[in-house]
């Protein structure tokens, strides 16, 4: 006889979230969804709490992304969900398993004005894979269950439930909640064949490896596939650190020559979006090997896309073999002078500080698995210039959304999965005015991370376009030399501000050594823009 749970509706959720493997809670405190804090609370079930519903969501897809698991994200109702939209989205592009319980004004009265009284699921439909309202008590395991298996379903991405009050004050009873049953796609075994066959036969291949070989726990096929078929290997997003940067085949400096001169360019768990040039690359022809049908590319014309599990595909493409020596001789030469040119930037000794120092010095102190999370523009730009991370799963920035204010909350999220790691937030001024309130909830709940704010007073990535275009710039500035440190060390926090080069270094290791949220306030040169062409079309 199957096991029966019972109790409100908080306590039936509950048993529902932790047979996903759901193993904390991030929320902002509402009276719509007080049950589900009883139930975590009567169950040691680990409860984190932030200043803004963003960084909930945030810190959510943070755990999502670094754990392969769901996050949980508990919002109240009306402005809490709808102060969560934009982490929903974010967590949409990247494929995470976030899922989002918010709380509901009560059914029974509906349309009568109750408080925070909206109907979240048209909002929410969009940017999640499964959006619903639970409208009975014993129909929330149900519901919970077919939530999150949609989301953990590749394409991988949030869902989002609402739970008017009277169905989660209520009490009730359901099937105790079995092993989740996550479907796998098997992709069409000509498609691979095909994608196999450009490879070996290529003079010149490229392999391009993003998130979702992260996501899809891939990584070990990745590189068996291309030793195997010893394939120079590009890495975007979290398939940063798939092949670690001394392994004879990551590339990272020498784009440019392999884009232009390759004849065959497999593109792997990422889109061909702004990021790839739309998947534009010259002559070559374009192998796309997404996790599900739906992430074809509807723009451009792949000579193949197989759709499926990656680990299979990659693995099936591992099973052939074959030899690329003198190419890849030839782009290990450009990655080299690629490397040196960046040696000599991130050693820069000028006053004011140029971005790239900032993180020459980084390099030297962060360890082989600590967690750097970019939220910003033109300073997290330079980031992904100029650190390569050693291990994958370790890199986390806000994906092609491109959606700032996911510091704080990816910060709380990578602190709880690794207590005892480097965690290192790098933030363009910018950025951080969106959540740098949170300082305060890392603080309470002793959360310690270091952040790192390249301080140039300007929207760099705005100010120089528009000056380029116009001649001008308007709503482009912000107060020079602020003092972000201070803001930190009134929250209840630790920094410092630092204007000279030689003294970075010790002020990053003053940080790295502290038990408090730190924040090194870097005053660099706002002259020094980074290099791009317009991302908007």
């Amino acid at each position: 006889m199957a096991e029966v749970i019972e109790g409100h509706g908080g306590d039936l959720a509950l048993a529902a979230l932790r047979a996903f493997g759901v193993k904390e809670m991030f929320t902002l405190s509402g009276g719509h969804v007080f049950p589900l804090y009883d139930a975590a609370h009567k169950a040691g079930f680990p409860i984190y709490d932030v200043r803004h519903e963003q960084s909930a969501v945030f810190a959510a897809e943070a755990v999502a992304k670094l754990q392969r698991r769901p996050g949980l994200a508990v919002l109240t109702a009306g402005p809490g969900v709808t102060n969560g939209i934009s982490g929903l989205t974010s967590a949409f592009f990247n494929a995470s398993p976030v899922l989002v319980l918010g709380g509901r004004a009560p059914q029974f009265r509906w349309g009568s004005g109750s408080l925070q009284e909206f109907d979240h699921v048209p909002l929410v439909a969009p940017v999640t894979k499964y959006a619903g309202t639970v409208t009975e008590t014993d129909a929330i395991p149900g519901e919970i269950g077919a939530a999150l298996t949609a989301a953990l379903t590749a394409h991988r991405g949030p869902a989002f439930l609402d739970l008017p009050l009277e169905v989660v004050f209520s009490s009730g009873e359901a099937a105790a909640p079995g092993a989740p049953a996550v479907p796998v796609l098997e992709a069409d075994p000509d498609e691979v064949a095909r994608a196999a066959e450009l490879l070996c036969k290529a003079q010149r291949p490229v392999i391009i490896s993003g998130s979702d070989v992260w996501g899809g726990g891939a990584i070990d096929e990745l590189r068996a596939a291309a030793e195997a078929l010893q394939v120079p290997v590009f890495t975007n997003g979290m398939g940063r650190g798939a092949l670690p940067p001394t392994h004879p085949l990551a590339f990272a400096k020498a784009r440019r020559a392999a884009f232009n001169e390759a004849d065959v360019v497999c593109v792997i768990g990422t889109p061909l979006d702004f990021r790839l040039g739309f998947g534009e690359f010259g002559e070559a022809q374009v192998v796309h090997i997404v996790d599900a049908p739906t992430q074809r590319a509807t723009h451009v014309t792949p000579a193949v896309s197989p759709a499926g599990d990656l680990r299979r595909i990659l693995a099936a493409l591992a099973e052939k073999t074959a030899e690329h020596t003198e190419w890849i001789q030839g782009l290990r030469a450009a990655e080299d002078a690629g490397k040196a040119r960046d040696a000599e930037a991130m050693a820069a000794d000028t006053d004011p500080i140029k971005p790239a120092r900032v993180y020459g010095e980084l390099r030297k102190v962060l360890a082989a698995d600590a967690v750097t999370i970019g939220d910003g523009g033109d300073f997290v730009s330079y980031a992904g210039r100029f650190l390569e991370p050693a291990q994958p799963g370790t890199w986390l920035d806000p994906g092609p959304y491109g959606c700032l204010g996911t510091g704080m909350g990816y910060a709380m999220g990578a602190r709880v999965t690794y207590p005892d790691r480097q965690i290192c937030v790098l933030f363009g001024d910018g950025a951080a005015g969106f959540s740098l309130m949170d300082v305060e909830s890392l603080v309470r709940q002793k959360l310690p991370v270091v952040m790192v704010v390249g301080n140039n007073g300007i929207w760099g990535l705005e100010k120089h376009p528009m000056n380029a275009m116009y001649g001008y710039d308007v709503a482009a500035d912000l107060q020079p030399g602020l003092r972000y440190d201070d803001v930190v060390r009134a929250l209840g926090g630790a920094g410092e501000t630092v204007e000279k080069s030689a003294d970075l270094g010790p002020a990053l290791a003053r940080a790295f050594d502290a038990n408090v949220p730190y924040l090194v306030n870097v005053l660099t040169d706002p002259a020094d823009a980074y290099p791009r062409s317009s991302n908007l079309a």
